[in-house]
């Protein structure tokens, strides 16, 4: 039979974002990084800032929301108006 052996959820890979693209890594209770790059099977995030960028495979990523992104912006302006090197 045609089809035998095809995997019945098959799912086409994600295209890879462009570098800063803020996502939410649902793995991690949606915290919000920017897409450093990919590193093997994983996307690399990075926190918006700054710290150490962790791995993530790319099917616990989504896009930001609106209100991620702007939480997330507000604490990088605050962290670099306190004068932490970003």
């Amino acid at each position: 039979m045609y089809g035998e052996n095809a995997s019945a959820n098959m799912q086409r890979p994600l295209p890879v974002p462009d570098p800063g693209t803020l996502l939410a890594d649902t793995s991690r209770g949606d915290r919000v990084g920017e897409f450093q790059g990919v590193a093997g099977p994983y996307w690399s995030l990075r926190p918006v800032g700054g710290g150490r960028e962790w791995e993530v495979e790319p099917r616990y990523v989504r896009p930001a929301l609106l209100m991620e992104q702007l939480r997330a912006r507000t604490a990088r302006l605050n962290a670099r108006s306190r004068g932490e090197v970003l």
